[in-house]
């Protein structure tokens, strides 16, 4: 399979713990796919929630498409996530009962096809996320020691 990453929430992974990682195909019209294609797309503050057995991402922008005209759609539109049944409530179920939310993290063609990255995420702390940058500082200075040791 040929996949290309379109963007990222790089957001998510600071704020969040991901636990469990889904792939979903969206449903978008061809001026938003055009405009995704020419890399008009935000992924931050978007989220996925679930309403009468479907899931829907909301907060998402796709800038209009320029060459688009009358038939570019509102850019933060809520769009309909495209998941198997048992999925869906699977994932709404653990959010309900284990306090999980539902955050888009990445988003990319498959083939032709734009999919999205669902993770179900507990939210971190303040304490988690010094914790967290902390980790990232240590790493960093202990790689940099390696390198100059090396050279």
């Amino acid at each position: 399979m040929n996949t290309k990453t379109i963007t990222e929430n790089r957001q998510a992974r600071h704020e969040y713990f991901i636990v469990e990682s889904l792939e979903a195909g969206i449903e978008l019209f061809g001026t938003e796919v055009k405009s995704i294609r020419a890399g008009g797309v935000n992924l931050k503050d978007s989220w996925i929630s679930i309403d009468n057995g479907e899931a829907f991402i909301r907060g998402m922008h796709i800038s209009p498409y320029e060459k688009g005209n009358i038939f570019n759609r509102d850019p933060y539109r809520v769009r309909r996530l495209l998941m198997h049944k048992k999925e869906i409530m699977k994932l709404y179920g653990q959010v309900k009962q284990g306090g999980y939310t539902l955050i888009p993290i990445s988003m990319y063609f498959k083939d032709s096809r734009v999919k999205i990255q669902v993770g179900l995420c507990k939210g971190k702390k303040l304490y988690d996320k010094r914790e967290t940058s902390a980790k990232r500082d240590a790493e960093r200075s202990i790689d940099r020691a390696i390198k100059e040791r090396n050279h």
